[in-house]
């Protein structure tokens, strides 16, 4: 039985250590609104959303209030909407009604404009994907995903080829906002259908018709744990996060749980994520700094990272049964304090980065590159990130940032949660051009081969 005295101390962290509840996520199903004409199925998707999401913001708000656990965003995940596309029409029309489903209900977001396409394009998926610097650039709530690769199917080189380009059109047609439809599309090898963060979010397939996720963060509350273990060895520090997580997690649990009860539809998981903010005192960065690292970035950072990310499943494991997503720990350049220090101060770089996606829950996230950086060069960025995620059966993703106009060393300033941070060198002496250009398909590991 879940108690709230059991969670006490943890509250008690909200006002000294920027402890919150990052995001409550109500999943919808639209299978059902897929029609022959794309106008009866918009209306189908815009009722649907609005009926079960009407009161999503104000039970998140109820909830805040009574608890008094801040609660930062209010979110919807659809189904990917390459599956409704299918049918025909211009998917843009998709992108407006989702924009009024989210200036109806008043959530922060609404993820799922997004296909899959591991294994190949089936009819809707290629439409949706070239629709999608359209969409963003004339939506403001709209997050967008696509899932080029798995460890079961290898990597779609065809569609990585694509989402370069498609990355490179987005930040062109966003040019005069600082490229920021960059910042809400994110590129997938192994995607999970029960993620509450943006701006990877959808609804899987094999999801309930509506559920509620909650996303808890704390990035502060564990590095202020460490400060109370200054000289413990490295198994201390090991479960010094665990109990901070467990902590974390039990409040991830309260909160789920009354949403769901509140709002009449399944409690799902609780994603357990250091997602880090650009506020001082809420950095990943600052804990592995805290290890006893003197920058993020410099030798050794991958491997307490590592100790990081495990710890803070365990603890999130041992206090729910319902955790998933992906729980673990982010490291989004722009939207962490520490990580924008480092990239800054040229002691993290982009190949650092992408060793430490090998061990963190995601990949390269909220990264600005320089604006000349050709589409060819980040479908490479793309493909090798996805390698690492098929070889060792993990989620990964890219979200970057080519800021156009702009060189290695300026600043990228998105404001809020997005952050800033400096445009990061990324090799362009060298092209891997020929290599993009065969496409086909990287065959699936022999680890895949698990039946």
């Amino acid at each position: 039985m879940l108690n709230i005295n059991d969670i006490m101390e943890t509250i008690n962290m909200i006002s000294e250590e920027n402890l919150d509840i990052r995001t409550i996520t109500m999943g919808i199903s639209l299978l059902d609104c897929a029609d022959s004409d794309i106008k009866r199925s918009c209306d189908k998707v815009y009722e649907k959303i609005t009926r079960l999401a009407g009161n999503l913001v104000k039970t998140g708000e109820d909830i805040e209030r009574e608890y008094g656990i801040p609660i930062i965003n209010k979110r919807i995940s659809v189904t990917p909407i390459a599956l409704l596309a299918a049918s025909g029409g211009d998917p843009v029309m998709y992108a407006k009604t989702l924009q009024r489903a989210a200036n109806a209900t008043g959530v922060n977001f609404i993820g799922g404009y997004s296909a899959l396409v591991h294994k190949g394009f089936s009819a809707g998926d290629e439409a949706l994907i070239r629709s999608i610097p359209e969409a963003l650039s004339i939506t403001d709530n709209i997050c967008s995903s696509v899932n080029i690769g798995s460890t079961k199917s290898g990597i779609n080189m065809d569609a990585v080829k694509l989402m370069g380009e498609v990355v490179r059109q987005t930040a062109e047609i966003t040019a005069d906002r600082d490229c920021i439809g960059c910042a809400k599309l994110v590129v997938f090898c192994n995607a999970v259908e029960d993620n509450p963060f943006m701006a990877g979010a959808f609804h899987g397939v094999g999801e309930p018709d509506c559920v509620v996720h909650v996303g808890v963060s704390g990035p502060g509350v564990v590095q202020a744990a460490l400060k109370k273990c200054p000289d413990g060895d490295l198994g201390q520090v090991a479960e010094t996060i665990k109990r901070t997580a467990f902590k974390i997690t039990r409040m991830g649990q309260l909160v789920g749980t009354e949403a769901s009860k509140r709002l009449g539809v399944p409690f799902g998981i609780v994603d357990l994520s250091l997602a880090p903010t650009p506020a001082v005192g809420d950095s990943v960065a600052h804990i592995l700094e805290e290890m006893g690292l003197e920058t993020c970035g410099i030798h050794g950072t991958t491997a307490a990272l590592a100790l990081l990310n495990d710890a803070v499943k365990k603890g999130g494991v041992m206090a729910s049964s319902s955790v998933g997503g992906l729980s673990g720990a982010f490291i989004p350049v722009t939207e962490d304090a520490g990580m924008i220090d480092a990239a800054r101060s040229g002691d993290l770089l982009l190949e650092k980065l992408e060793a430490m996606t090998a061990v963190c829950s995601v990949g390269l996230d909220m990264i600005a590159i320089p604006g000349e950086t050709p589409a060819d060069v980040i479908s490479a960025i793309i493909a090798d990130e996805a390698a690492i995620g098929m070889v060792n059966s993990k989620t990964t993703a890219v979200r970057v940032i080519p800021a156009i106009g702009k060189k290695a060393g300026e600043e990228l300033n998105f404001g809020g949660l997005l952050g800033s941070g400096p445009i990061m060198k990324v090799n362009l002496t060298k092209s891997p051009k020929k290599f993009i250009s065969r496409a086909g398909r990287i065959p699936a590991p022999l680890q895949s081969l698990k039946n």
